[in-house]
């Protein structure tokens, strides 16, 4: 199970969005960079860097900073927003980004998304986002019309890597996670899964390990909850090898 610490990137700095508003930011650090190394630092395994700008204006506006953070880096990191075309996604994995999580394109442009799998295969994840069970695109903003079940057919056919599953309305809320789903995710799920969305502590991370138990539930993203110490990172990845040793 890996816990992946999360890198919002707004403006430049590090942030969090609560259920995924721009309106609704938290800045926790000025310096990107600054904050994936301490993560490093601290033991992560695994990085998860979102371009919110990109996310929200449909090309990668932080994109240097964010190959940067890759380059320098010497654990893997994963990288979303705002990956719209085959350039993009070849330019991060050139910078050394270990997966590309696309979002709206795989949604809307399967015949793109398909071309992006096809030259980096194994590397290309999916971020579903949910609200009240329903996908939503292009930053949070608009309903796609359709479910996880319904895509996830075509995406593993496609040769999608992961799936990224955020629930938009627990986002930055640190009120727990959303189980119900994740037991679906766990009992559906054709490829890994990695959830995100509303990590409140210790407890979530000791019922995902239980629950991940003999599926492909992968690990847990989370945000807030480390950067305000509702959840103490050393010791959630000293229970975690507890559990295996």
């Amino acid at each position: 199970m890996i816990i992946f610490p999360a890198v919002d990137i707004k403006g430049g700095k590090c942030v969090r969005l609560l259920q995924g508003r721009a309106d609704r930011e938290i800045i926790y650090e000025s310096d990107p960079l600054k904050v994936a190394l301490a993560w490093q630092e601290r033991g992560a395994g695994w990085l998860h860097v979102v371009d919110l700008d990109g996310a929200f204006a449909g090309k990668a506006v932080n994109r240097a900073l964010i190959s940067e953070i890759c380059r320098k880096l010497s654990v893997p990191v994963q990288v979303g927003g705002g990956i719209r075309d085959l350039e993009t996604a070849q330019a991060y994995a050139e910078a050394g980004a270990a997966r590309i999580i696309i979002g709206t394109m795989a949604v809307e442009h399967p015949e793109i998304y398909a071309e992006i799998c096809t030259n980096l295969p194994d590397k290309v994840g999916v971020s579903l986002d949910t609200e009240g069970g329903r996908l939503k695109t292009r930053g949070w903003i608009d309903d796609s019309g359709m479910t996880i079940e319904e895509i996830m057919p075509r995406l593993y056919a496609q040769g999608t890597a992961f799936i990224v599953h955020t629930d938009i309305s627990r986002d930055g809320m640190r009120g727990g996670l959303n189980f119900e789903t994740l037991r679906e995710l766990a009992s559906s799920a054709l490829m890994p899964v990695i959830a995100s969305g509303g990590v409140a502590g210790l407890d979530d991370i000791r019922s995902f390990y239980e629950l991940s138990k003999g599926t492909k539930l992968e690990g847990i993203i989370c945000g807030r909850a480390l950067y305000e110490g509702d959840l103490n990172f050393e010791a959630a990845l000293a229970w975690i090898s507890a559990q295996t040793d």
